[in-house]
């Protein structure tokens, strides 16, 4: 029984030094889906207009939008200085408002939302230069993590660590 029980043991090191080997070792090859990529340029968007200031409005109702836009612009090189809730909610569509004069600012946010909607709403005592009033209906782009996974074999545990 002694020496089965050693054995058990000395199998079960052997396998454990195998993972902690196995895992330093992967650490120095990237992953598939990594060969290639090339994130895009942050102002990708936003190129050539400077800094634009934005105010994200949550006119939906739908709980974590202006978060959600938050991100979404400020990936693309916008300057989000405000987010969150409308004086009111129930909007449907999303509205850009050029606050500035600045009718390429204001394109540019519509075009990176997605939204056709942008109107002209000059107010010089907002320190700002577009204002975003997001409907219920707006989504943001969703990337699906299927294909980073999907190129991995079954086995590697990286996957599991994203």
């Amino acid at each position: 029984m002694g020496d089965r029980f050693r054995g058990l043991i000395a199998l079960g090191i052997v396998l454990v030094a195998g993972i902690f080997i196995g895992s330093a070792v992967s650490q120095w090859y990237p992953l598939p889906s990594q060969d290639g990529v090339v994130s895009p340029p942050r102002n990708a968007t936003a190129a050539g207009l400077g800094r634009v200031r934005v105010e994200v409005l949550n006119a939906g109702g739908r709980e974590g939008m202006a978060r959600l836009a938050t991100d979404h612009l400020r990936d693309r090189g916008f300057d989000v200085v405000y987010f969150g809730n409308a004086e009111v909610f129930g909007q449907d569509s999303t509205v850009v408002l050029d606050r500035a004069a600045k009718p390429q600012a204001a394109e540019a946010v519509s075009r990176a939302l997605g939204t056709p909607w942008v109107e002209s709403a000059p107010d010089t005592n907002l320190y700002l230069d577009v204002t975003v009033r997001l409907g219920s209906e707006w989504v943001p782009d969703v990337i699906t993590e299927e294909s980073e996974t999907g190129d991995m074999p079954w086995w590697d545990p990286r996957r599991l660590l994203r």
